[in-house]
């Protein structure tokens, strides 16, 4: 029997659902929430295996229109990096601050349900099987680093601090399993802190193997090398860039926006430089919120009230996707991050925003681009408009498909495009934003250039070491000299940089390939462009790469 692109993808997402329960929460498939993945090696040669097969099955199909045919590229594209990457060693030895399966499993627990005795005890079950699950993970993370398979120094250090404040043993956020069960249903609640108890200390145990043993056999060097870089840089943009070409570019922008804020800094403090435009930003008591309560209030109202007044005007937002839920994360990691709704809308659509254990000031000024990266015309829009459109894209579509550069790539451009609509006329909002696109721009000059071990430009537009070579000191200074975020955060996203190669580039030159996407659409339709027909027709795709995004949009006309 024939089957269509659409039912084999259909079949992969169950397939994949049962071998990774913790995606299948994460995208609201039920059955599921009770379990853990295998994360021996077996565990993992079992979904190698299923993507060579998927894969396989889906390029050698004929797709019945224009619809499938986009949805054919898409999983191609994507499953075909995802074996590439295994075939490279990547999958399985992977870890930094942002990315392993211990985080995968640590996470998994802010998106479950806690209405139900029924959804407590799924908690329960799955707290039960943590230590058997990092069991199998210390397994294949062994048996990867006896092949030479293993992520940097710092990587494995900075993770086994992690652990150690997840579990209670170092800052201020306490025991995160214990913090979970707080609230069961008294008839649970003993049974539930025994479970949370067990996964607390399986984490401990597995921060200290982290610690002990694959610290010391990590890389001394942070950069990963060519191969692997020009590889990750596919995989998380969807596209092939000249690498050399787009460090070069990253300078330029980077002085294009730094050139931007201090023009926009003689609005707040008129002959004042950026610097005293912060100050007296950060001194107004009028943009701190004073709280991480009071901050996540405000980021629900904003994000309300965006919904409220773009729909029907600049985007059609169908009803389930009007509510989106503005959170605080229970951890102190810091980053902020947006989680989709379920497929029946039952979980909304999260934003949510973690601060480090030194953060004092909850600042509106910063943060109001950031609801709109994170909500709406951002990832709220974006990723709850694709599960919404299950008459336009299919089930592996709407749930597992997800490309950093179209997804970072789109939310940047959101932001930009409310810098368009008017969005920052207050001087102070439009400092956040532009001090936001610049630490991005940064990022695209260190993530290339430590990685590659590119040289620093001796005619850089900063006149800053010049001719000398990157490494993790130099992107830190960077970054400190090109942000103002406090240094709590600061550290972890020069860590994030250094342990998750090509991953932080992909907002600038995602956002960079969305705006090319939309002026060749304006160059093709003339005067009969219409800017809110062109964003329906794009986030009705789906999230694919970005030169298949770029295919299918000339495709539409």
């Amino acid at each position: 029997m024939t089957r269509s692109v659409d039912a084999r993808t259909d079949q992969y997402v169950e397939d994949y659902a049962r071998l990774d329960p913790l995606a299948a929460t994460f995208v609201g498939i039920p059955g599921h929430d009770g379990r853990l993945p295998d994360l021996t090696p077996d565990g993992f040669a079992a979904g190698e295996e299923l993507n060579r097969r998927a894969l396989a099955d889906v390029a050698a199909m004929t797709a019945a229109d224009e619809r499938e045919q986009v949805a054919q590229d898409a999983f191609c594209e994507r499953i075909g990096l995802t074996v590439a990457r295994s075939e490279a060693g990547l999958e399985r030895s992977e870890m930094s601050v942002i990315s392993s399966s211990a985080h995968a499993i640590r996470e998994v627990f802010d998106v479950m349900a806690t209405d139900t005795a029924e959804d407590w005890e799924a908690i329960g079950e799955r707290l039960s099987a943590v230590p058997d699950a990092l069991a199998g993970y210390r397994m294949t993370l062994a048996e990867e680093a006896a092949a030479g398979r293993v992520a940097a120094k710092r990587q494995y250090a900075e993770v086994a601090a992690q652990i150690r404040g997840w579990t209670g043993q170092e800052g201020k956020a306490g025991d995160y399993f214990a913090n979970t069960v707080a609230a069961a249903p008294d008839q649970l609640r003993e049974r539930l802190a025994r479970a949370a108890a067990g996964a607390s200390a399986a984490y401990a145990e597995f921060g200290r193997f982290v610690e002990t043993e694959l610290r010391p056999r990590g890389r001394d060097r942070d950069g990963v090398g060519r191969e692997h870089y020009e590889l990750a840089s596919r995989y998380f943009l969807g596209a092939a860039v000249d690498l050399e070409e787009t460090y070069a570019w990253g300078w330029e922008e980077l002085k294009r926006i730094e050139d931007d804020m201090a023009a926009t800094a003689q609005r707040v403090v008129p002959g004042g430089s950026v610097a005293d435009a912060v100050a007296a930003l950060d001194a107004d008591p009028a943009r701190d919120l004073g709280s991480r309560e009071a901050f996540a209030e405000w980021m629900q109202a904003r994000a309300d009230d965006i919904i409220a007044s773009f729909d029907g005007v600049h985007f059609d937002i169908a009803e389930p996707i009007r509510r989106i839920e503005c959170k605080v994360a229970p951890i102190n990691d810091g980053g902020a991050w947006y989680t989709p709704p379920t497929e029946d809308f039952s979980r909304p659509g999260t934003m949510w925003f973690s601060f480090t254990d030194d953060h004092s000031v909850y600042s509106s000024w910063r943060e109001t681009t950031t609801v709109f990266h994170e909500g709406v015309p951002g990832h709220h829009l974006q990723c709850a408009q694709a599960v919404y459109r299950a008459d336009l894209l299919n089930r592996w579509q709407r749930l597992l498909c997800w490309v950093s550069g179209h997804g970072e790539g789109w939310a940047l451009y959101a932001e930009r495009l409310m810098d368009e609509l008017g969005y920052f006329a207050d001087p102070g909002d439009r400092m956040g934003f532009l001090d936001m696109q610049g630490f991005r721009a940064a990022r695209v000059i260190v993530d290339i250039g430590v990685h590659l071990g590119l040289t620093i430009p001796a005619s850089n537009p900063f006149g800053w070491r010049g001719g000398e070579v990157w490494d993790a000191d130099k992107v830190y200074e960077f970054m400190r000299a090109h942000s103002r975020m406090d240094d709590g955060s600061l550290r972890y996203e020069v860590n994030r940089y250094l342990g998750w190669p090509g991953q932080a580039p992909s907002y600038k030159v995602g956002e960079k390939i969305w705006l090319e996407a939309r002026e060749e659409a304006r160059a093709r339709a003339g005067a009969s462009f219409d800017l809110k027909a062109f964003h329906t027709a794009a986030l009705d795709l789906g999230s694919l790469g970005l030169d298949p995004l770029k295919t299918a949009l000339s495709r539409l006309g």
